[in-house]
């Protein structure tokens, strides 16, 4: 029987911005455009699981307007697991702002919402677990208690002490970073990127449009992007995620992991939102075969 993916961290309404440039102090800048979507990377990894097939389990605090806003029912439409949702009725939910300028370069604000929450909840027992960007106290507790787990800090870095931080990454099986969250790891350790590689069985670093570098057991795995036209780069990381540990589950080897990911990532980058255009497993593994050739059985 497959695994069931349980994903931890937020639901979120996404308010996206387009804007000429991102303002600097005491600056304003035009938006050009903007849209409202659902988001937030635990159930954007969730929907992303989902649509390929997968099970998935959505562990996240959520407020009054988690229902009215019509979530709950996308998220149920897509199977989602949402029994161990922590509800929240006379608050709001998570909500993300993101200003995105003609560069792709982006600036987020981000309102917790009913996720401050999260820092005083028991963690469940959980058997394989991703940690999404979430609460890190709540992280700490759920990494201590799961089977096996996987990792992804991103921009909430920032708000990890030194001692929640190491506490999840000594229980980390897989993580996941971009250039730049992989360094900020190592300065909040102070730890060496080879120490890190020494603590962690999987390493996946992103950069951007040059792909992404699988790490394991002294092994460097470069996986390259799988081209698209680009209209938002807003949730690419999170259908990475999607497809990389949904393969994980399946048993494909890395390399293929990697590039399961790299496909169900260009899905995401080719329209406006981070759910609106992500693959089912057809389409995923037609797209990828053009690209990378006949997608073999896992091993």
């Amino acid at each position: 029987m497959e695994s069931v993916i349980t994903i931890v961290g937020h639901a979120a309404i996404d308010l996206l911005f387009d804007v000429e440039n991102i303002a600097v102090h005491d600056e304003s800048q035009p938006i050009t455009e903007y849209h409202e979507y659902f988001g937030g990377g635990a159930a954007n990894i969730a929907i992303g699981i989902a649509r390929l097939g997968g099970s998935c389990q959505l562990i996240a605090a959520v407020g009054g307007d988690f229902s009215s806003s019509g979530y709950e029912k996308e998220l149920q439409d897509h199977r989602v697991d949402l029994s161990l949702l922590y509800r929240y009725p006379d608050e709001k939910c998570t909500r993300a702002f993101v200003f995105t300028d003609r560069e792709h370069r982006q600036s987020t604000y981000f309102d917790w919402g009913a996720s401050v929450h999260l820092q005083e909840l028991e963690a469940p027992t959980i058997d394989f677990v991703h940690l999404a960007t979430s609460d890190s106290t709540f992280n700490a507790r759920v990494a201590k208690k799961a089977r096996f787990v996987s990792f992804d800090p991103g921009q909430d870095l920032i708000t990890y002490s030194r001692e929640k931080l190491e506490s999840i990454l000594e229980n980390t099986n897989i993580l996941f970073t971009n250039r730049h969250e992989i360094q900020r790891v190592c300065d909040m350790t102070g730890k060496s990127f080879e120490e890190i590689l020494c603590m962690i069985d999987t390493v996946v670093v992103t950069y951007d449009a040059r792909g992404s570098v699988i790490h394991h057991a002294g092994e460097v795995i470069n996986i390259p992007i799988v081209p698209v036209k680009a209209l938002d780069p807003t949730g690419a990381g999170d259908a990475y995620r999607a497809g990389f540990l949904l393969a994980f589950t399946r048993n494909f080897p890395l390399e293929t992991c990697g590039r399961i990911g790299a496909t169900v990532a260009s899905f995401a980058v080719q329209s406006i939102g981070c759910q609106t255009d992500l693959p089912s497993w057809e389409k995923m593994k037609d797209r990828y075969e053009e690209h990378f050739g006949k997608l073999k059985g896992p091993d």
